[in-house]
C-alpha cells in the first residue's frame, strides 16, 4: 500500500472524532501573521484542509477566496459543512494541477508530513509554480527527521515523514523561495517546525 493510501484510509476512519483532537491546537497567532502578509481579496489554497477548521474558516472570515484540497473524502464532507463558502476538492497533494500563478497564498498545516519526505521538494516546486509573485507559503512539518507509522487517535494507522528542519529549509530555498520566518514552536503541547516563505 502506498503511504498516501494509508493516510487517506486513516483520515477517513478518524474523521468523526477529529474535531476534538484538532481543537487542542492553537494557531491563531500564525494565522493573523499570514493575514498581515497577504493582500486584500487574496486567493488562497489550503492543502490538506481536513475538516476546514480552523484554517479555511479563518481565511474565509477575512474575506479571502479559499480553495481547499484533501486526500480524505470523509474529511472533505465535514469541510463542506463547516465552511460552505469555500471551494473543496479531492486531491492528493502530489498531484495538484492548478494553473500557474493561481494563488496569493498556499497553506499546508499538519499535512505535508503525511507525504514521504523524498517527495517534499517536488511539492515545494509545485507550490512555487502555483503562487503569484510575492505569494506566501505557510506550512509546518515535524521538528525532527525520520519516518514512522503509528496509531492515530487510538483508531487508525497513520504515516509521518520529515526531514530535519535544516534540510527542509534548504529545499524551500532551492525551490525558489525566500524565508520570512522559520522556528520550532509549541502549539497544543506538540512541537512542529513552522515556516513562512515568499515567492520573490
Amino acid at each position: 500500500m502506498k503511504k498516501e493510501d494509508l493516510v487517506k484510509k486513516g483520515y477517513d476512519k478518524v474523521a468523526p472524532y477529529f474535531k476534538m483532537f484538532r481543537n487542542l491546537f492553537h494557531n491563531e497567532q500564525e494565522l493573523k501573521y499570514l493575514v498581515e502578509l497577504l493582500p486584500e481579496n487574496a486567493q488562497v489554497l489550503d492543502v490538506g484542509c481536513g475538516m476546514g477548521i480552523p484554517v479555511a474558516r479563518y481565511l474565509v472570515q477575512q474575506g479571502y477566496s479559499v480553495t481547499g484540497v484533501d486526500i480524505s473524502e470523509k474529511m472533505l464532507e465535514l469541510a463542506k459543512q463547516n465552511v460552505p463558502e469555500a471551494d473543496f476538492h479531492l486531491y492528493d497533494m502530489n498531484d495538484l494541477d492548478f494553473p500557474d500563478t493561481s494563488f496569493n497564498g498556499i497553506t499546508a498545516i499538519y499535512s505535508l508530513f503525511h507525504v514521504p519526505k523524498e517527495k517534499h521538494f517536488k511539492i515545494f516546486q509545485n507550490f512555487h509554480r502555483m503562487l503569484r509573485t510575492k505569494g506566501i507559503l505557510f506550512f509546518c512539518v515535524g521538528p525532527e527527521g525520520g519516518d514512522d507509522v503509528s496509531v492515530f487517535l487510538d483508531k487508525a494507522e497513520m504515516f509521518w515523514s520529515n526531514y530535519p528542519p535544516e534540510k527542509t529549509l534548504s529545499l524551500i530555498k532551492s525551490a525558489g523561495f525566500e524565508i520570512i520566518f522559520d522556528e520550532i514552536l509549541d502549539r497544543g503541547d506538540e512541537l512542529q517546525y513552522w515556516v513562512f516563505a515568499r515567492k520573490p
